[in-house]
């Protein structure tokens, strides 16, 4: 930020460099609107940056890469956004898939498990996969729609695969032993609700599901 003290010690010695003289008093009205100018400047900067980016300008980022907001927040247009880039760019095979629910749902890699269905010995499926383990936690921190989730799932995979079921993980869990389920992350809640772990969750696609919701 400009201040007018740097700028009056810039004149040469022939001015009088008091903030209180005729001339500081003109450049603390510049320096003011120079102020206002440059953080301007800065947040067009910083908006360019789709994490930082909000309202309009968010909108032409997503019509810049085909991608209607709709009725989407602006925390869920980024991740619309986001993973609308990474499909442009996909190959249509399992890293990719689980590079753009990374990047979706903001999970770690080691979270994300995608099982090929052929492999199955009960009912194998040559075309179809299943998404068999992301923390629940990760779809409810993004805000992003169930049916959003697995719609930008089914248009990572490559033409012709279908998402047959999306596993998604709570924490709770029984002890063991002798021990009571009381743990504040995994046992069971207290009465009032505010400890305790989370179940999981199944869903099934469905393929009318469009984008954006």
């Amino acid at each position: 930020m400009l201040n007018v003290r740097d700028m009056l010690r810039l004149l040469t010695d022939n001015y009088n460099k008091s903030p209180q003289s005729n001339i500081g008093k003109l450049l603390s009205i510049i320096n003011d609107q120079l102020n206002d100018l440059l953080q301007t400047l800065d947040t067009m900067e910083k908006w360019r940056d789709i994490d930082l980016a909000e309202g309009t300008t968010l909108d032409g980022i997503g019509q810049n890469v085909a991608q209607p907001r709709g009725a989407a927040s602006d925390q869920v247009y980024r991740i619309l956004i986001k993973t609308k880039i990474a499909r442009n760019l996909s190959r249509g095979d399992i890293n990719t898939v689980i590079r753009v629910i990374a990047l979706a749902v903001k999970a770690e890699y080691s979270e994300i498990e995608i099982q090929e269905k052929y492999t199955e010995s009960l009912e194998p499926e040559p075309a179809a996969i299943s998404l068999l383990r992301l923390p629940l936690s990760r779809i409810s921190d993004s805000e992003i729609d169930l049916r959003q989730f697995a719609r930008i799932i089914q248009r990572t995979v490559a033409a012709g695969v279908r998402v047959d079921a999306v596993e998604l993980q709570g924490t709770f869990s029984l002890a063991s032993g002798e021990e009571l389920e009381t743990d504040t992350a995994v046992g069971f809640a207290d009465i009032d609700q505010t400890t305790g772990g989370t179940l999981g969750a199944v869903f099934t696609p469905s393929v009318e599901t469009e984008l954006p919701i």
